[in-house]
């Protein structure tokens, strides 16, 4: 008989349980929260004002932008939040309902970054092709399988924990909930539903970055056939993608890429994927992307006159 399920909210013991040390993540925390939001929005903002930025590339990268907003929003006020009180709570339906919507923002972002590399292969290694292999109607199916993708990566995770009976304790040593603190509250066996959890997430994130690195290594051995000036241009596009793609799945790999076991390092490297990469997503595209820092000037000289 399967043990019944009595733990009706979870607390969560949080980033760091030093006070001080919570003053200091709240105004940072806050700060990066900001950044991420307004950094993100200038960039949806700049693409779909732009009459200049319309290639499936911008397309993409709007959507990124929007999924990061989403995805920080779902984690970051809760994390900030608590930094303020000392009692960290956070009932079972919000628990689950958190999990969902990291794992489905997280999935619908890995899809995206895979895509934005197949995007990229097309532009630079069949560029004769790309607008018409990359129409409109392909890049609005890519995008919507991307968020199928999400989903059901996402309903997989949420399903299988939400039918796990806890019973107690029910203390999460982390600042969100996450199936790998979840399954060890958990009071039953949970072994199989560690494998499935390693089959969906840690697979997806592997797979997707082994697709990534063949995909530029493809590009960057095409390269040697362009000119000097077209060479630097791909590079500096294809270093952008390359760079956010190695903060994001390097974290998520190292988390969900090996059996159902918590790690003290576990809260700190998830501050890469669920803070550090959508606030820095905007910067490295803007700062490496000469047509949108253009394209923003451009609109920051209208709105000035």
């Amino acid at each position: 008989m399967e043990p019944a399920n009595n733990v009706s909210e979870f607390i969560l013991l949080g980033l760091t349980q030093h006070q001080e040390s919570e003053q200091i993540c709240f105004v940072l925390f806050s700060l990066f929260y900001a950044v991420t939001i307004v950094g993100n929005l200038l960039i949806i903002i700049t693409i779909k004002s732009s009459q200049s930025l319309i290639s499936p590339m911008y397309f993409f990268l709007s959507y990124l932008s929007f999924v990061d907003i989403s995805y920080s929003t779902a984690i970051a006020p809760k994390m900030i939040a608590d930094f303020l009180v000392e009692r960290k709570t956070i009932s079972f339906a919000g628990c689950m309902t958190q999990l969902f919507f990291g794992h489905f923002l997280g999935g619908t972002e890995v899809f995206l970054l895979t895509i934005m590399a197949y995007d990229r292969y097309i532009a630079i290694c069949k560029p004769l092709h790309y607008m018409t292999i990359m129409s409109g109607r392909v890049c609005g199916w890519l995008v919507l399988g991307c968020w199928t993708g999400g989903f059901v990566h996402s309903i997989i995770q949420t399903l299988l924990t939400t039918h796990l009976p806890f019973c107690g304790p029910n203390e999460i040593d982390h600042y969100l909930c996450d199936v790998h603190p979840l399954l060890k509250l958990a009071c039953t066996d949970t072994y199989i539903i560690g494998i499935i959890v390693v089959a969906n997430t840690g697979m997806i994130s592997f797979t997707s970055f082994v697709v990534l690195v063949t995909s530029y290594v493809v590009i960057l051995f095409s390269l040697r056939r362009r000119t000097t000036k077209g060479r630097l241009k791909a590079l500096s596009t294809c270093a952008s993608h390359i760079t956010v793609v190695i903060i994001c799945f390097g974290p998520c790999m190292f988390i969900y890429l090996r059996p159902t076991t918590t790690l003290s390092e576990d809260k700190s490297v998830s501050v890469f994927y669920t803070v550090v990469t959508p606030m820095l997503n905007p910067l490295i595209y803007t700062l490496r992307n000469e047509e949108v820092k253009n394209a923003m000037r451009k609109m920051w000289i209208q709105k000035v006159d």
